[in-house]
């Protein structure tokens, strides 16, 4: 049997945990992007106000760049869990991530923070 064949025979005994860690990986990509939605909101809103002040420039700016990070944060984390849970998998040794999960939490909140901040301040009304 050469190496393919074992790949593929490894592959398709676990079709159903394979599909699920597709699922699981787009939906990490889906947060990537509400959270980098986030930031474009922050900004547009406050560039169609008539509030330029400093203070409120220098937080849209800071939640733009904060969800523009967290996103790209988020997008490395899926594709690094997503090529190790396949190996994980195809290896009958899976193990959650519980880091992962909470440090990514934790960035999320923090980007919704900001932004709560930046509209309790009226800078984004």
């Amino acid at each position: 049997m050469t190496t393919e064949q074992k790949n593929q025979t490894l592959e398709s005994q676990y079709i159903q945990q394979h599909l699920a860690n597709e699922r699981t990986f787009l939906a990490w990509i889906r947060t990537a992007l509400a959270l980098k939605g986030i930031g474009f909101l922050a900004t547009s809103l406050h560039f169609t106000t008539l509030l330029h002040e400093h203070y409120s420039y220098t937080m849209a700016i800071t939640i733009s760049i904060a969800s523009f990070l967290a996103g790209v944060f988020i997008i490395v984390t899926a594709i690094f869990l997503y090529l190790r849970n396949r190996k994980a998998i195809n290896a009958q040794q899976f193990t959650s991530s519980n880091v992962v999960i909470v440090s990514t939490g934790v960035v999320v909140v923090l980007v919704l923070f900001l932004l709560l901040t930046y509209f309790l301040t009226g800078a984004g009304l």
